[in-house]
């Protein structure tokens, strides 16, 4: 059966509670030895089929109790209560890694990972990012609050930057590195606490086919 034929291109923010750096950017274990991690997206245009996305916002929380690959996870999708059905439908297509060619997508990659998906949440999502500044903020109330700002010297307090560059990468080609700070409320169906930890911001742009490049 032929697949829908999508696109989305927007600011990405992604933080999770491994140190600065992330190992498993690097096909390492994690810094903790498992996984916790959160993301968020503006999509500036996007297409899922007919379904226009532009300015669609969404989010997701995740965990797995070992490395990713090991399996056992979790997550819990969130899409912008202003979204409509027919986006939100798209949008949780795109998350769950359908409609998608295998291995070709980050969320395609997690779906093999994840034993328990959460009921999704339809809320409204404060969204800011400065891809080349490495400044952004995710916010859901009583959900997830997202702070990231750029890595800063230890001594000097200047800020450093510090990209990774993975030409192959289903999730991007090159990302900005960042300090990011996470907090989830009492409406999340996931767990999450970390400060100082891994983030990295990435002009995402994505078809079902993988990262474009």
């Amino acid at each position: 059966m032929a697949k829908t034929e999508w696109m989305i291109k927007g600011p990405w923010l992604t933080t999770c509670n491994c140190d600065i750096g992330c190992p498993c950017q690097f096909n390492s274990l994690p810094t903790k030895g498992h996984c916790r991690a959160a993301v968020g997206c503006e999509i500036e245009e996007g297409f899922f089929g007919a379904v226009r996305l532009d300015g669609v916002r969404f989010a997701g929380l995740f965990a797995w109790p070992s490395a990713i690959h090991k399996g056992g996870g979790e997550a819990q999708p969130i899409v912008d209560a202003k979204a409509t059905q027919e986006q939100r439908a798209a949008v949780l297509s795109i998350m769950k890694g359908e409609e998608t060619e295998p291995g070709a997508t980050i969320f395609n990659v997690f779906a093999a990972t994840i034993d328990t998906m959460h009921e999704p949440l339809f809320l409204p999502i404060d969204f800011d990012a400065n891809v080349n500044e490495r400044i952004g903020r995710v916010s859901v109330s009583g959900v997830l609050d997202i702070e990231s700002e750029p890595i800063r010297n230890p001594v000097t307090g200047a800020t450093h930057r510090a990209r990774i560059e993975i030409p192959h990468g289903f999730e991007y080609a090159s990302a900005e590195v960042a300090s990011g700070t996470t907090r989830t409320g009492n409406r999340a169906a996931i767990p999450l606490a970390w400060s100082n930890a891994h983030a990295h911001f990435v002009d995402l742009h994505w078809t079902r086919q993988g990262v474009v490049r």
